[in-house]
């Protein structure tokens, strides 16, 4: 497909790695290999394959989108698949990894990592639940829009000055920017002593 869009459109500009295998929070167990292979290793290839033909045009844009589920440290509420956290966790650190590109070949690799957005599989959930359900498992008071997703990838794919950068959206709050050399974890407990 990348090669086709390539001969009949002279190249590649933005390439956004969205797709995902279908979500099944009651089967946390099942089908790893189909979430790992669709979340994780689909935006690689892909990836690998555009940059190629970027550095031939002169550059383009990467977008992957994670997850909030990949940066949760242990969940307030059960649920979720483990798979799914993990290929999301993957996508957001092959972004981080791949930063470089932007000034060595002219290609922006971003990473936007949502969390609760009204697809419409997530809003008819959301909106089965009353109010003090959605408090109760953890479910945000709103929900992100596609169309606000849809104007913050674009922004992501134009804006020169965000080249390498990670933005996280919770739902509840505005979209943010992961600072340049974040550890991940800021707010540490201590590792007391083993008991004797």
């Amino acid at each position: 497909m990348l090669r086709l869009a390539e001969q009949r459109f002279g190249g590649i500009h933005v390439l956004v790695n969205n797709a995902s295998a279908a979500f099944r929070p009651r089967e946390p167990l099942e089908h790893w290999s189909e979430i790992v292979e669709t979340d994780l290793l689909g935006p690689m290839l892909a990836s690998r394959l555009a940059i190629d033909i970027m550095r031939r045009t002169g550059g383009g844009s990467i977008i992957n989108v994670s997850s909030t589920s990949a940066l949760r440290h242990g969940r307030l509420h059960p649920g979720g698949s483990p798979a799914y956290d993990v290929a999301k966790a993957g996508v957001l650190r092959l972004t981080t990894m791949l930063g470089s590109l932007g000034a060595d070949d002219n290609i922006r690799v971003n990473c936007i990592v949502p969390d609760w957005v009204a697809t419409p599989d997530v809003y008819a959930h959301w909106e089965s639940l009353t109010p003090d359900q959605r408090s109760l498992q953890g479910i945000p008071v709103r929900l992100t829009t596609v169309e606000e997703i849809a104007t913050a990838v674009l922004r992501l794919a134009t804006d020169d000055t965000l080249a390498g950068r990670v933005v996280v959206w919770w739902s509840d709050d505005q979209p943010r920017l992961i600072p340049w050399g974040d550890q991940g974890y800021a707010s540490l407990e201590p590792l007391k002593p083993a008991p004797t």
